[in-house]
Formats: structure tokens, sequence, C-alpha cells
């Protein structure tokens, strides 16, 4: 199944926003370390970043792929 990449980065969001609200209350409830929960959260936002430079930077980048598969 093909996924578009604004779809990913929809979801992605999603993520990050349900992290946002769950993962004070485990770290509250001792259930996760603050440390892991920002670690966790960081490396999201680096996913989300990176798609998001993928969505804006599409056509250059499908441009080089394609002048040098020729």
């Amino acid at each position: 199944m093909k996924i578009s990449l604004e779809r990913q980065i929809e979801e992605v969001a999603r993520e990050l926003a349900l992290r946002a609200a769950v993962y004070p209350r485990l770290v509250a409830k001792g259930e996760m370390r603050s440390a892991v929960a920002d670690d966790q959260v960081a490396r999201m936002a680096a996913v989300l970043a990176t798609l998001r430079w993928l969505a804006r930077n599409e056509a250059s980048i499908k441009a080089k792929v394609g002048h040098e598969a020729a």
C-alpha cells in the first residue's frame, strides 16, 4: 500500500500530539522516565521535520532522481 507523503506527515503530527497528551501523565505516574519521554518526542519531531522538508523539496528531488536515472 502506498501512503502519500501528506498522509505520512498527518500521521506523524497526530502521533506527536498524542504523545504530548499522554507522556506527561506517564511521567507523573512514574511509568515513564522524563528523559525517555523527551527523547522519544524529539525523535518523532525529527521525523516530522524530515517529512516536511521532503514535501517542500519533492519536485526538485524527483527531478534530480529522474535525471540521474536517465
